[in-house]
């Protein structure tokens, strides 16, 4: 299955060599028995790329910001629209112009950017989309977050990674809002901005921007995080911390995702994993009607009132320490019980940066009895996006909105849950032989450990030790040396209930392995068509160029493979791709005298009117050859047009 692999990577150059000698014995075609035959023109296909290239595509949307501002003639800094892309091109650390001239040659109609190389898996090829107007980030609302959202919902297949060139005031608003509203999300979504603007000769962008390249197109964290000064962070667990310093943002309750010193150390085990098994959505409504209350000494009934008031649907309660509130003023927690029965749903967030909500103060058990949800210790960033998010939806009762303010939905809040450790006696014998004793060590074997006995255990598949390994707290989408993870290894081999554990426990669909494949394309190479269909529902699909899925198809069809084309149909491929000389699947089912194939892609909307290069259509090759049974079959009524 090795060499089956490899054969598809390469299968483009294989195409255009059997095109361009048309005896050979790869390729029998009906055009030699022809009056009509003459030999094949060499394609022009645009993926001539060498596959041992790989390459990742990334979006970035440019909304405004200090990264992409100009000084002006006053000294004050502003943005200028259709400037971006063409300064970028002047940085050699964030354009490679000989790439990119490589890259057009092949896709002559995509105008894009090519990072340079820094020995990361996948050359990064990103396109740029500048928002209009441009917007500092202090004029931004709720509609330009859902503006956001659906601009990576229409791009979504198109692209591995997104990146959001945003400014810096209100960014932990729009990434605490997008990581809700981004629903079972499966690729890395990265704002970033600057404190000193690209374009100047000392600006921490250009880095900002490199590093959010990278990590877009190269690591599949499936959240919406923030880069910033080569920290990567969740995004519903930052603030704003500083409006000076390069350091400009904190995740006062979460380490880092990532750290990027000389090397990159990516924290698998603190990446968010989304445990239901649905494709990605987009949540585009939010409720306005919210707000945040900040208690402070004597703070009167009458503010409180007015802020409870309708049409205020929603509060954010930022109190003292840990979640504490004035106990003996009876007249604001009276406030509090009237809003609580109106359906006002009230969260308990401490003003201290660091640390959570705690019951064991009396003046903070006192606030749950007046109906007030402890919010743990969310951000109030994180906490008022999350109510606008939560009270949008209709589907859910008021009680159930209240659950969900308590609930882990993105990892905005932290769970404490007791970790089961158990029969780890192979950790503990290398432990102890070994004789580590620090934390560090013991983690950095792990690290190294992991990928190897997991993808042994799936390849065993023994879901029982998977069950000890993912109660070890093992990240279960850890890579092999070939980057495969246990998840490709279940789809190659066909195990659906391994898969199902897997996608349950938060296994990405969208990691790709050294040749570029994801576990969907291991199921269909190897014809799991449960696997393909579960793995479909969990929002994988083909992430192929259309050239290479119609040498699949043909192929297929060629070798009258009607499983594979199944598996293919399956996976979402459309049955009227075309190879290089632009013959669809019917095409070939017709020459080689399928009956079986030939029914099959017509039940599934092949085109009995497409074209190849000389013009032919299947019923033409079907007159040809005297196929006078599949010529009634494709000029039957019930044949698709």
């Amino acid at each position: 299955m090795h060499s089956e692999n490899k054969d598809l990577c390469t299968q483009t150059d294989a195409v255009n060599s059997d095109v361009s000698n048309p005896n050979s014995d790869s390729r029998t075609s009906f055009y030699q028995d022809s009056p009509d035959y003459r030999p094949l023109i060499k394609s022009s296909s645009l993926h001539k790329i060498k596959q041992d290239k790989n390459y990742s595509k990334v979006l970035v949307s440019y909304t405004g910001g200090t990264i992409g501002m100009i000084r002006s003639k006053d000294g004050v800094y502003a943005p200028v629209p259709n400037l971006m892309e063409k300064k970028i091109k002047l940085y050699p650390q964030l354009h490679d112009p000989i790439a990119a001239e490589e890259y057009n040659k092949c896709y002559p109609d995509e105008n894009v950017l090519i990072l340079p190389d820094v020995g990361e898996t996948s050359r990064v090829v990103y396109v740029i989309e500048e928002y209009n107007p441009l917007l500092d980030s202090s004029n931004m609302t709720m509609d330009d977050w859902i503006r956001i959202a659906m601009n990576i919902k229409k791009s979504y297949e198109a692209y591995n990674g997104f990146i959001v060139l945003h400014g810096t005031d209100t960014m932990a608003y729009t990434a605490s809002a997008l990581s809700f509203m981004l629903e079972n999300l499966g690729k890395t979504v990265v704002i970033t901005g600057s404190q000193i603007p690209l374009y100047e000769a000392r600006s921490d962008g250009r880095d900002n921007f490199m590093n959010s390249l990278i990590i877009a197109g190269n690591y599949c964290i499936p959240e919406v995080t923030v880069l910033f000064n080569n920290k990567l962070f969740r995004g519903n667990r930052t603030s704003k911390i500083s409006t000076s310093s390069l350091d400009a943002f904190g995740s006062p309750n979460l380490a880092p995702l990532v750290k990027m010193g000389i090397g990159i150390h990516v924290e698998w085990r603190n990446v968010y994993r989304p445990t239901s098994i649905e494709k990605f959505n987009v949540h585009c409504v939010l409720n306005h009607n919210v707000g945040l209350l900040r208690l402070f000494p004597s703070i009167t009934v009458e503010v409180v009132r007015a802020f409870l008031s309708p049409p205020i649907e929603g509060v954010v309660l930022q109190t003292y320490g840990a979640g504490n509130g004035p106990s003996q003023r009876k007249d604001l927690f009276d406030e509090l019980k009237r809003a609580n029965r109106r359906g006002v749903i009230i969260v308990n967030c401490t003003q201290c940066s660091l640390g959570q909500v705690e019951t064991s103060y009396e003046t903070g058990s006192a606030l749950i009895e007046a109906g007030v949800v402890p919010g743990s210790d969310m951000t109030p960033e994180a906490a008022l996006t999350k109510l606008s998010y939560v009270l949008s939806k209709t589907e859910w009762s008021i009680q159930t909105k209240r659950t969900m303010m308590k609930t882990n939905l993105r990892g905005e809040l932290t769970v404490h849950k007791e970790m089961k450790v158990e029969d780890l006696d192979v950790f503990t014998s290398i432990i102890q032989s070994l004789r580590l004793s620090t934390s560090e060590e013991i983690d950095a074997l792990q690290d190294a450990l992991s990928p190897t006995i997991l993808c042994s255990i799936v390849s065993e598949g023994n879901l029982e030790k998977l069950e000890i390994m993912r109660q070890f707290g093992v990240y279960l989408s850890a890579c092999d040396y070939d980057y495969r993870t246990p998840l490709h290894i279940a789809c190659a081999n066909g195990n659906l209930q391994i898969v199902e554990y897997l996608l349950k426990h938060g296994a990405s669909v969208h990691m790709r392995d050294r040749d570029h494949r994801t576990p969907l394309m291991n199921a269909v190479e190897n014809d799991h068509h449960g696997v393909i269909e579960l793995v479909i529902k969990a929002g994988a699909y083909l992430n192929l160029p259309p050239l290479i899925i119609g040498e699949m198809l043909c192929s297929a069809a060629k070798q009258n493979n009607l499983r594979r084309l199944e598996s293919l149909l399956l996976a979402r491929a459309d049955p009227n791709e075309v190879d290089s000389t632009k013959r669809s699947a019917l095409h070939y089912a017709v020459e080689i005298n399928s009956k079986d194939i030939v029914t099959f892609l017509l039940n599934h909307g092949a085109n009995v009117s497409a074209q190849d290069i000389y013009g032919h259509t299947p019923c033409d090759i079907a007159n040809i050859l005297k196929r006078s049974d599949l010529l009634e079959l494709l000029q039957s009524p019930l044949s698709p047009e």
